[in-house]
């Protein structure tokens, strides 16, 4: 079941000038350290990090706090799965308001869609509850 939802557009030319002008100020404050490794090895670093901008934005929206309640820019990170599909790693605020919005029994899996077109980013991420499998079952 979904349990949350959230979306953000975000322009592409704003995070490049906030690269530009904070540097690492601003990527240290936002993204987590897989997050700025990913970003740093693309041709596109400010289109790759407008997009985690969004997915961070939008799952703080899925979440149901946006960006206070305890919840922090860096305790959400975009990752790939094995097979390529992105999620979302949460730590902190955000992991703990997550575990509370799951219902007893259940596990979260959280599916992230990022797009570009200049000049803009977009993320989609939505939170569900799953069933967990017995104590020591494949999930």
């Amino acid at each position: 079941m979904i349990i949350g939802l959230g979306s953000d557009l975000c322009d592409v030319r704003r995070i490049a000038k906030s690269i530009e002008r904070f540097g690492d100020r601003f990527l240290n404050r936002i993204f987590t350290p897989a997050e700025r490794a990913k970003a740093e090895r693309r041709a596109n670093r400010a289109e790759t990090y407008a997009k985690r901008f969004a997915a961070k934005e939008a799952c703080s929206k899925a979440l149901g706090t946006g960006m206070r309640a305890g919840v922090f820019w860096r305790d959400m990170g975009v990752v790939n799965l094995p097979s390529g599909r992105p999620t979302m790693r949460l730590t902190g605020g955000a992991l703990a308001k997550l575990q509370a919005m799951l219902p007893p029994g259940h596990a979260a899996r959280i599916d992230v869609s990022l797009t570009d077109e200049g000049p803009l980013a977009q993320a989609i991420v939505i939170i569900s509850a799953v069933p967990a499998g017995p104590p020591g079952s494949p999930d």
